[in-house]
């Protein structure tokens, strides 16, 4: 089976740099043992990955091992390590078990390279940014990351739902300790939030979205009697409309969570409390893509609910344009590129409810590029401006940080949509997609352009106000202005090249080329967007919306020099004369506030209330039994001290007292005893005489 017959170490490799620089790392191993152990296990998950894809091309022609199935229309192998969770015998005598089995497909592999190759990418440039840090910090954070990549692995790899649901966990939790990773600092001043903060709330909102996705699960596993994802798409034509889309429904408002979609995608601006690796890694790269990935996964039950998809693209729309109008006004570097993953997110969204699940994938791909880019070149900034996050403090920093400003450049082009680069042509792709769709084809393509411009615009303002024009930082800062090591400046490069070309493998056949990629997902997602897609336009057709498009993100680039660079007063007019809308997009439109009022608020007040019940109802049932059986006590004691032990203690009393008077006559002397009988005697005879009356 060749590598594929490894592909059970492509997660192993992380684990085991987890535990060893976890368990070990922070007494044992230097600083450099610990980033070579966390690098190479990540190297070594890309070689094997990278080889395991090379061999799935020819996969007619392998010979299945022990354990391992193929499929080969669908260019599939599976890999069942063992049996995880025996479940017993349906109702028709079929055996219930759920395997711990790992699958390689197209889709799969796409996602398994774009993991491991990004990810790889950015530990090196993890190894300059974090290497002031402390030793036992330096070795946590790498840990982390290396926990990480197992579970986004496990995830990307897992044949079935509980497997997937492991990694989807697991990422949960690796999201929590790399965004409080800083737990004793303080995140945003205004708010209030620590970093510790902005962690609990990444993971809280995540598990909103994970309980739909667990109903989901068990919907699908009680309609279709497995969990094996294959076994329950191949079933989804027996389940019914209905099914379809409750699982549907619920499978992406388990998505919306991980991919930062409305009404959930609060924790990802966030999130960037996190160090910036943390950022391009987990909230560009990796993590925030896995909702995209496991709804082109279950495509074929999206396809078998047109109400499902219709809700799909609509969010993924909305939430494309409405993260966008946020990132037009936000002054953090991060919260800018924040605002844009998940505007980009939506995208991805978007072309996955109009059926072209290869789209999504593609600017998946081609987002994990630029996007991981600009953060790590924002990164660069930040090191270089000692700390300083705050774009308005900035300026001028083309001529300080050379290496940084060039691949910033390139992502900026890229992700604003201007070709050759990447991001043209997977968001050219995803706005034709949306056009050719009915009955909304239209209303969709216009907020997708539309947040092409806005893209574009936001992008430059953040470009020319970190890196042109005049120098707004003081001279202490510009003290210590210096370009980042190699280790960062490596990575930068090479993720510009992929930002450049990565987007060539889906060249439009409407411009000569072939689709490679369209072509390579195929066997998995092909029949799926046939039967999605509605009747094309003529390709001249296509050729004018392509340069419409382009069009607009142009304009939006020029628009964006005009106001913060060429006539910078003419945006002061316009900010001033829509000041209310300004305010409304530079406090991201309340929703936190919105949530607090209707959300947190009555939450704090049942707590409140639950709280109340529980110390004034519940312990005071207890506490009053307390009490009587205190009181209870008392009484028993008096009674005891008082009644019985008083009842013993006099007859005590009253033989001690006779006992006093005995002793008298028991002296041990014969002449008393002598006189006590002659009184005695005496006494008698008195009484006897007495009694005759005499």
């Amino acid at each position: 089976m060749t590598l594929i017959g490894l592909l059970w170490t492509v997660p192993l490799f992380p684990v085991a740099g987890f535990l060893l620089n976890g368990l070990l790392g922070a007494r044992f191993f230097p600083k450099k043992a610990v980033w070579v152990i966390a690098c190479g296990a990540v190297l070594l998950s890309f070689l094997v990955s990278l080889g395991a894809v090379v061999a799935l091309r020819d996969v007619g022609s392998l010979t299945p091992s022990p354990g391992a199935a193929v499929d080969a229309r669908a260019h599939r192998v599976t890999l069942t390590l063992g049996s995880w969770m025996p479940m017993g015998r349906s109702a028709d005598g079929s055996e219930l078990s759920v395997d711990w089995s790992f699958a390689l497909d197209p889709l799969s592999a796409v996602m398994l390279l774009v993991v491991t190759g990004v990810g790889f990418l950015i530990h090196v440039y993890s190894i300059g940014y974090m290497g002031h840090e402390p030793h036992p910090v330096f070795a946590r954070f790498f840990a982390y990351l290396n926990l990480f990549m197992a579970m986004m692995l496990t995830l990307v790899l897992g044949a079935s739902l509980p497997v997937v649901f492991v990694g989807w966990e697991g990422v949960g939790l690796c999201s929590y300790l790399l965004i409080g990773f800083y737990y004793d600092r303080m995140f945003d001043e205004k708010t209030r939030m620590s970093c510790a903060d902005a962690g609990r709330k990444a993971f809280i909102t995540n598990r909103i979205g994970d309980v739909g996705f667990i109903l989901g699960m068990l919907l699908l596993f009680v309609n279709a009697g497995t969990l094996d994802i294959q076994g329950i798409l191949a079933k989804t034509g027996t389940l019914g409309p209905g099914v379809c889309t409750a699982a549907a429904l619920l499978l992406f408002f388990g998505a919306c969570g991980k991919s930062a979609q409305i009404p959930l995608y609060v924790w990802l601006p966030d999130a960037m409390a996190g160090p910036t690796p943390v950022s391009a890694l987990i909230h560009a790269a990796t993590m925030v893509t896995a909702g995209v990935y496991v709804t082109c996964r279950m495509a074929p039950l999206y396809l078998k609910s047109p109400g499902a998809m219709l809700a799909v693209a609509v969010v993924g729309a909305l939430t494309a344009l409405f993260a966008a109008s946020i990132g037009l006004a936000q002054n953090d570097i991060k919260k800018v590129l924040a605002y844009s993953t998940v505007s980009q997110l939506g995208y991805m969204m978007l072309a996955a409810g109009v059926g072209a699940f290869s789209a999504a994938i593609f600017h998946l791909m081609t987002h994990a590029f630029f996007k991981a880019l600009l953060f790590l070149a924002a990164g660069s900034v930040i090191h270089a401006m000692s700390g300083e996050q705050d774009i308005r403090k900035m300026g001028g920093l083309d001529r300080h940080i050379p290496w940084t400003h060039a691949t910033f450049v390139i992502a900026t082009l890229a992700i604003a949509g201007i070709p050759p680069l990447a991001g043209f042509f997977s968001k050219d792709e995803i706005l034709w997609a949306a056009f050719n769709q009915r009955p909304l084809g239209l209303l969709l393509w216009l907020v997708g352009a539309g947040t092409a411009g806005l893209t574009a615009f936001y992008m430059w303002r953040l470009y020319v106000l970190v890196f042109r024009g005049e120098e707004r930082f003081d001279d202490e800062v510009r003290h210590h202005l210096h370009e980042s090591p190699r280790s960062m400046i490596v990575p930068l490069a090479v993720l510009a090249v992929l930002a450049i070309a990565g987007g060539w493998v889906g060249i439009p056949e409407v411009a000569g080329f072939r689709n490679l990629l369209a072509g390579y997902l195929a066997p998995v997602l092909g029949a799926g967007e046939e039967a999605a897609r509605a009747a094309p336009h003529a390709p001249l057709f296509e050729v004018v919306m392509m340069i419409v498009s382009t069009v607009i993100a142009a304009f939006g680039l020029v628009l964006g020099w005009v106001f913060y660079e060429r006539r910078p007063e003419a945006r002061v007019r316009l900010a001033e004369s829509a000041r209310g809308l300004y305010r409304l997009m530079v406090n991201k439109y309340y929703v936190d506030e919105l949530y607090g009022k209707i959300v947190l608020a009555p939450y704090y007040a049942l707590c409140r209330a639950a709280a109340w019940f529980d110390q004034w109802v519940v312990d005071g049932v207890v506490n009053a039994a307390g009490y009587v059986t205190l009181a209870t006590s008392y009484t028993s004691v008096g009674f005891d001290t008082y009644v019985v032990d008083g009842l013993v203690n006099l007859a005590g009393y009253i033989v001690r007292g006779f006992s006093w008077v005995f002793r008298k006559v028991q002296t041990g002397i014969v002449q008393t005893y002598a006189t006590a009988m002659i009184f005695g005697i005496f006494v008698l005879v008195s009484a006897y005489l007495l009694a005759r009356g005499h």
